[in-house]
């Protein structure tokens, strides 16, 4: 058996009474003795603090290294201007999704974060098709680190910490350079919470570890705390942020999902007519002609895009898993891609003057791939272990347009 791979914090993590679990090659903290629920709350009122040195990371740099990513990335490189970032995939030619990927551009060059259960293939699949191209392709994993500060208060604790430079403007996937203590870092307006402000780091590897405890010792008295992997999880589904494995690759019937099928998908392909050819943009502009029937209502579900990632909340007891599947009418419509119980705080006010209150509610929400013509706020139900939930097809689970918070939406 394959030792599992740490990252610089992993016996920090140990020290400081983390649950450690397997994850995609690495040992990881599950969570810590407050457990998941009180993590995923901390992240929404307050903030948290992530390890993710397990991302893969990936620098491309050489003469032909845009013309090389926009050719195996659905975005468009071209368009990354030097300090921002850009959500893209690597697609397949049948417009599935080998991964789902983040792209930022340094001085230095590129620089590919991918999930790390797919950085092996994502890195045979890249130097398979980079012949042709003069490019020069770096597996950057072991000697950079990365953390992520989620959540209302991260920008005061960033602020707090930095000895040099500046936080990126107040614009997403915007990117910087600054100093804490006396480490050079890249802070990036990204993250995989849904939170309205939150931050992601690149630092050396080596130095990660007094990163993070001058971020752990200051956030203490701000309420942001250490999260585990649990709470990653609850915190992107209750924001109805995909997961490959789950609403990217295989479908639970086995089929491969279309990229088009996951709401990201809007942000992430670039079909424009000055983008030129890349992998999958014959399969992927099908797709983006039915997704546009769909919301136009004027076409049955095409073969190119039968179903949709669609958010699902439980209106009764029951929790959902992936797999369990969702019936419509008495007849079977999909299955559930995520499914899970997550806490929430109980607001008080309107819109961008509502705040958190002390209250807290718990309640089942999930993700399914769906018959496209299944309508929005229709009455399903999704079959878990032969008893019958009932659910409803609604928009989303959450608000992160309000800063500083997300805004739970409760289905009643």
């Amino acid at each position: 058996m394959t030792p599992l791979k740490c990252t610089p914090l992993a016996d920090w993590h140990k020290q400081h009474g983390a649950r450690m679990t397997g994850f995609a090659g690495w040992t990881m903290p599950l969570h810590y003795s407050s457990g998941i629920l009180q993590e995923h709350l901390s992240v929404r009122k307050f903030g948290g603090l992530f390890d993710i040195s397990h991302m893969g990371r990936f620098r491309v740099t050489g003469p032909d290294a845009v013309p090389f990513l926009r050719r195996v990335l659905t975005n468009d490189a071209a368009r990354l201007e030097l300090w921002q970032a850009q959500y893209t995939i690597l697609a397949q030619e049948d417009g599935s999704a080998l991964d789902d990927a983040y792209l930022f551009r340094f001085p230095e060059g590129y620089c590919l974060v991918v999930n790390a259960a797919n950085a092996e293939q994502d890195w045979h699949h890249l130097k398979q098709h980079a012949q042709g191209f003069s490019v020069l392709l770096e597996d950057i994993t072991g000697t950079t680190g990365m953390l992520a500060v989620q959540g209302p208060r991260s920008e005061q604790l960033l602020q707090k910490v930095l000895t040099q430079g500046e936080l990126p403007p107040p614009v997403r996937n915007s990117v910087s350079q600054a100093r804490v203590l006396d480490i050079d870092l890249r802070v990036s307006r990204t993250g995989y919470t849904g939170e309205p402000v939150g931050f992601e780091l690149f630092l050396p590897s080596e130095q990660t570890l007094r990163v993070w405890q001058r971020l752990v010792a200051t956030g203490e008295s701000l309420g942001i705390r250490p999260i585990g992997l649990g709470a990653r999880d609850t915190l992107r589904l209750e924001a109805g942020l995909t997961l490959f494995g789950h609403e990217l690759g295989l479908a639970p019937d086995g089929t491969r999902i279309p990229i088009f099928a996951a709401p990201s998908a809007s942000v992430a392909v670039n079909l424009t007519a000055d983008r030129g050819d890349f992998i999958g943009r014959g399969a992927l502009e099908a797709q983006a002609a039915a997704y546009q029937s769909y919301r136009q209502g004027t076409v049955q579900p095409r073969e190119s895009l039968p179903r949709l990632i669609r958010p699902l909340a439980i209106l009764g007891p029951g929790v959902a898993r992936q797999g369990d599947e969702v019936y419509w009418n008495g007849q079977r419509v999909g299955w559930v891609t995520s499914g899970t119980v997550v806490p929430y705080w109980v607001f008080t006010g309107q819109d961008a003057d509502a705040v958190p209150t002390d209250e807290t509610g718990r309640r089942a929400i999930a993700l399914g791939y769906i018959d496209a013509e299944v309508p929005r706020e229709a009455a399903v139900e999704i079959n878990v272990r032969g008893r019958a939930l009932p659910t409803r097809v609604v928009r989303r689970h959450g608000r992160s347009d309000l800063p500083p918070y997300f805004r739970p939406i409760i289905v009643q």
